[in-house]
């Protein structure tokens, strides 16, 4: 095995682990998020409990990425993502 294959298959195994252990921590939010609208609201499979786990879920994903993509600018990173229409 050449060094950048092996530089290549490390690269894909600590890709792969962050997406494992994002997963983990995704569910476990999950977890945590509908518990504590089960425990605010008297109704547990109400629609309107979805729909405020939905809109609270994704609250938390915008913010985090946000704060991400700004951490990643400070230190020189570039986006995963990249808008296709910049103006």
């Amino acid at each position: 095995m050449t060094r950048e294959t092996a530089r290549m298959v490390l690269q894909s195994m600590i890709a792969l682990a962050s997406a494992a252990l994002g997963l983990v921590a995704a569910l476990a939010w999950n977890d945590a998020i509908k518990e504590t609208i089960k425990l605010l609201m008297t109704d547990d499979d109400s629609l309107s409990a979805k729909y405020i786990y939905a809109g609270l879920a994704t609250a938390i994903a915008v913010i985090v990425v946000l704060v991400l993509a700004k951490v990643a600018a400070k230190v020189g990173g570039e986006a995963a993502i990249q808008r296709e229409a910049e103006g």
